[in-house]
């Protein structure tokens, strides 16, 4: 386990005990729970990874055929 210090003004350690307080642990403890939580939470780059995912498992099938007879995707516009 690491120890990491921390450098706060008064009043918001002042606060930071008080939340602790009221929630019966300690202001160590609060670091902990906020920082363990923070670093657990999906990055954006994770996000974008899981999202491409899931779209192209959605896309998976699709072809281009099922969509437009090849003979209209070639066809000129006569004027």
């Amino acid at each position: 386990m690491k120890n990491l210090t921390v450098s706060l003004d008064d009043e918001t350690y002042r606060r930071a005990r008080v939340k602790a307080a009221e929630r019966g642990v300690s202001v160590s403890a609060l670091a902990r729970r906020f920082l363990t939580e923070f670093a657990v939470e999906e990055s954006e780059f994770e996000r974008l990874k899981r999202e491409e995912r899931e779209l192209r498992g959605m896309v998976s099938s699709f072809t281009a055929s099922d969509r437009s007879p090849r003979a209209a995707l070639h066809e000129r516009g006569e004027r």
